[in-house]
């Protein structure tokens, strides 16, 4: 088992066709066993090993990948059904970071690899955030620098051939996949209970959640807490606002950044002696990182 880095955030990786290695992976995390595990392949002719390929995924695959995108298929009998958490289908993923691909061409295997992070706590973006976790518990750490896009992936449901389903919003967007498809692609924010299998990764209704307390607030309506609650911004305040208690993720509201910082600075105000963590929404857009940023907030500061 070896924390992994990719383009979207820290991965906690095992051989996916492995299930001592993926019930490990479990283990560590405290994961529970209804949540499926995304499966990161060299490419389109591992993804036919483990999968039953159509074309469509084929379009997507040589268009978005290596790339933030998870595209969910129908499953062969190979692939351990502790990976898909009984699920007929499986998610698979061709990540863009460059350690990460040399890894998986050397180990010639498709990796299991849910975020390197306890299960349903801040997800990792460097390999810091993985030590800090889990200690000497991930003996391993592959150490790829900051993520570069700090989200993660889109999850994209083609099982259903006439019916895509975004699971999962991220960098890539339902209009940049419709577009491809020459098809709406629908979005769907799942809510999966407790003992129920997952529809995919990273979607039940409390995620990527800090152990302080986290409340959302419209652009138009910033409180004003007292000092030992922190408020996070979207971008700089002018001069006239800064406070001990206030910190903002982008020096300008480009969301990219906003993407790339959120959960670091998340884990860094959780480490802090704050009460509660009252964060600005970003506004309501069809920009796929607003519609992700909103779905990772939301899950985030669920009760």
């Amino acid at each position: 088992m070896v924390a992994i880095p990719t383009e979207t955030v820290y991965g906690l990786a095992g051989l996916a066709l492995s299930e001592p290695a993926c019930r490990r992976i479990f283990s560590v995390k405290g994961r529970p066993l209804v949540d499926p595990l995304i499966v990161h392949v060299t490419g389109i002719e591992m993804a036919r090993n483990l999968a039953e390929t159509t074309p469509a995924f084929i379009r997507l695959a040589e268009h978005f990948w290596p790339g933030p995108l998870t595209i969910i298929l129908r499953k062969k009998p190979v692939v351990p059904d502790i990976v898909t958490a009984g699920k007929s289908t499986v998610a698979l993923r061709m990540p863009r970071h460059a350690a990460t691909q040399e890894l998986l061409r050397r180990t010639a295997a498709p990796l299991a690899a849910p975020s390197a992070n306890p299960f349903g706590y801040i997800s990792p973006s460097r390999a810091g955030h993985v030590a800090e976790s889990f200690g000497d518990r991930v003996p391993y750490i592959l150490d790829g620098g900051p993520c570069e896009v700090g989200l993660e992936s889109t999850i994209l449901d083609i099982s259903s051939p006439d019916n895509p389903t975004i699971l999962r919003p991220g960098a890539v967007t339902a209009e940049a996949i419709g577009k491809l498809l020459g098809r709406p692609v629908s979005i769907r924010s799942s809510k999966a209970a407790e003992n129920v299998p997952a529809a995919a990764p990273g979607t039940f209704a409390r995620h990527y959640s800090p152990s302080t307390p986290l409340l959302l607030f419209e652009q138009t309506r910033r409180p004003n807490p007292p000092e030992d609650e922190a408020v996070l911004l979207l971008q700089r305040p002018d001069g006239t606002e800064f406070s001990p208690n206030v910190f903002w993720l982008s020096e300008d509201g480009n969301l990219e950044e906003v993407g790339r910082s959120l959960f670091a600075v998340l884990r860094k105000l959780d480490k802090g002696s704050f009460k509660a963590i009252h964060c600005e929404f970003p506004a309501e857009s069809p920009n796929g990182l607003s519609r992700a940023l909103r779905d990772r907030m939301t899950r985030a500061a669920a009760k």
